[in-house]
C-alpha cells in the first residue's frame, strides 16, 4: 500500500532550501504527491525559482507557525511532512519517512525523525554550536516531523500566535497528544547542520522568553514537564537584571554602600554566567570576547522580552 504523503517547507529564502529539495528530487523512495515551499519572507522579491515540480505558496512574512498552516492546508493527503529550509535530509530519506508512516495505527498521529547535528571533531563546540545541538533531543520539533492531516484539521493547525521557530512545535504536539492521539519517532536520521552565526546571535535568542509566556498561559505552568523542556536562567536573569539596576539607582540617589552591594551581587551572577558558557567551549579570543559581551548583555534582554511576553498574553495577544 502505497503512502500518500505531501511535503511542506516554509522558507525565509535561504540557500540551503537547496539541500532540501535536490534530496527530495534526486533521493530515492515513493515520492510525494506533491512539494509545497511557503516563502515567507515579508517582500518575496524577487520571487523564488524552484521549478515546475515544486508548488509556491507565500506566508506573508507572519512567521513558520503561519507559513506551515498556509502549506498543509492546501494538501489533500493523508499525511503532511514538515521540513525545514536548512537540514539536509539524506538520499534515501522518502523511502525511509514512508517506511515510518507505512501501518501506523489510526492513534498514531505524528512520526518524528531522529536529528543529527555535527559538531567539530578538533576542538570543543562554541556555545552557538551546543545550543543547536540541542536539536537533537528535542521532542517533536518540525525539522523533521509528519503529521496526519486529520488530525491538524482536527486541533486547528499551528498556533499562530507564536511568531518565532521557538515553541510553535511543541505547542502544536501537546494539543495533538491531549486531543488523544500518539506521536513516534521514526527510523529516519535528517541532519541539522549548525548555521553560521553572528556576534550578537545568542542575544537575538532571548526573544523567545516572550514564547515562554504564552505557552504558561496555554498549557500552565508544568508545560516544561509536558514537553521535556530544559528549564531556562530566566529566574536567575531577572535577579541579575534587578541587581544591576539596583546598583545604578542606589547611586545616583548616593546610596554608595547599597550600590556596592547590589553591583556585587551583579557582578557576581554576571561572572558565573559568563564562566559556565566558557568553560565547555573552544576558548578562542573571539569566543571569549562574545562570551563576555553577550553574558552582559543576556540577563536584562532575556527579563525584558519576559515581561513583553507576560504583558502580551495577559492583553490577549503573542508578543
Amino acid at each position: 500500500m502505497t503512502t500518500d504523503y505531501a511535503v511542506v517547507i516554509p522558507t525565509t529564502g535561504r540557500k540551503s532550501l537547496n539541500v532540501v529539495l535536490h534530496a527530495l528530487a534526486k533521493g530515492h523512495g515513493p515520492a510525494p504527491r506533491e512539494v509545497i515551499v511557503v516563502d515567507d519572507r515579508p517582500n518575496p522579491e524577487p520571487p523564488l525559482a524552484l521549478g515546475d515540480e515544486v508548488r509556491v505558496l507565500y506566508g506573508g512574512g507572519r512567521g513558520p507557525a503561519a507559513a506551515r498552516n498556509t502549506g498543509w492546508r492546501a494538501t489533500t493527503t493523508e499525511w503532511v511532512a514538515f521540513l525545514d529550509d536548512d537540514v539536509a535530509p539524506p538520499t534515501d530519506w522518502k523511502a525511509r519517512l514512508v517506511k515510518d508512516l507505512a501501518e501506523l495505527p489510526a492513534r498514531v498521529a505524528g512520526s518524528q525523525a531522529r536529528i543529527h547535528v555535527p559538531l567539530p571533531n578538533d576542538r570543543h563546540p562554541t556555545d552557538w554550536e551546543r545550543s543547536t545541538a540541542g536539536l537533537s533531543v528535542a521532542k517533536w520539533i518540525t525539522a523533521d516531523i509528519a503529521y496526519r492531516r486529520a488530525a491538524l484539521t482536527e486541533v486547528g493547525g499551528f498556533d499562530e500566535r507564536f511568531p518565532r521557530a521557538y515553541r510553535e512545535d511543541a505547542e502544536l504536539a501537546l494539543r495533538i497528544i491531549q486531543a488523544g492521539y500518539e506521536i513516534t519517532t521514526g527510523d529516519r536520521e535528517t541532519t541539522h547542520p549548525v548555521r553560521a552565526s553572528d556576534f550578537l546571535a545568542s542575544l537575538r535568542v532571548q526573544r523567545g522568553n516572550a514564547d515562554d509566556a504564552l505557552m504558561r498561559r496555554v498549557h500552565g505552568a508544568d508545560w516544561r514537564a509536558k514537553t521535556g523542556a530544559y528549564p531556562t536562567r530566566v529566574r536567575w536573569h531577572m535577579i541579575t537584571t534587578a541587581a544591576g539596576a539596583a546598583a545604578v539607582l542606589f547611586g545616583l540617589s548616593g546610596r554608595r554602600k547599597a550600590a556596592w552591594l547590589a553591583g556585587l551581587v551583579w557582578a557576581g551572577l554576571t561572572g558565573q554566567f559568563a564562566y559556565q558558557r566558557i568553560v565547555p567551549g573552544p576558548k578562542t579570543p573571539e569566543e571569549l570576547a562574545r562570551m563576555v559581551v553577550t553574558s552582559v548583555a543576556i540577563p536584562p534582554a532575556a527579563t525584558l522580552h519576559r515581561l513583553r511576553g507576560e504583558l502580551g498574553v495577559r492583553r490577549g495577544r503573542a508578543s
